[in-house]
């Protein structure tokens, strides 16, 4: 698993952390302290729900610090003349549909923004790549033929 992010994506996980440590656990714990405090707990859907949802933010909280550790803050080259991390990539199908991606760590991925791994098939198919490079794409569908149109560090 890459451990490279941008540096807005580490900003995002460093709030994220913030805010399940210093709001929403306290929060939590506050309610679970209160359900406790009625009585029988083996009925208590309030508290029930209290410590699955405290387990969960500590498993967050968990993966959050161990993520932290070991990610490291890259930057977008400037002018890019070939694929790296951050680079936003346009390219052509053989079908003439037209994509464009982001490549991205795994803590940064969202398709529906345009940014995809740099582990995901793609993502390694296009690393290192250049304009106007033919690339085979292995995906469990099969194999597809690609035509890199654009690289940028910027969103086109």
């Amino acid at each position: 698993m890459t451990n490279l992010i941008s540096a807005e994506g580490l900003k995002k996980l460093c709030d994220e952390y913030d805010y399940l440590w210093k709001v929403e656990r306290p929060k939590v714990v506050r309610g679970v302290a209160d359900a406790a405090a009625e009585g029988d707990r083996s009925e208590n859907a309030e508290y029930i729900y209290g410590k699955k949802r405290l387990r969960e933010i500590d498993s967050k909280l968990k993966h959050l610090t161990l993520r932290l550790k070991v990610l490291k803050v890259a930057s977008v080259p400037m002018n890019p003349k070939q694929i790296t991390f951050g680079c936003w990539v346009t390219y052509e199908e053989e079908t003439g549909d037209t994509r464009c991606y982001q490549l991205v760590g795994p803590d940064e991925i969202d398709v529906s923004i345009g940014r995809i791994s740099l582990d995901s098939p793609v993502g390694q198919a296009l690393l290192h790549k250049k304009l106007d490079d033919e690339v085979t794409v292995r995906k469990p569908s099969g194999n597809i033929t690609i035509y890199i149109t654009g690289i940028s560090s910027t969103r086109p």
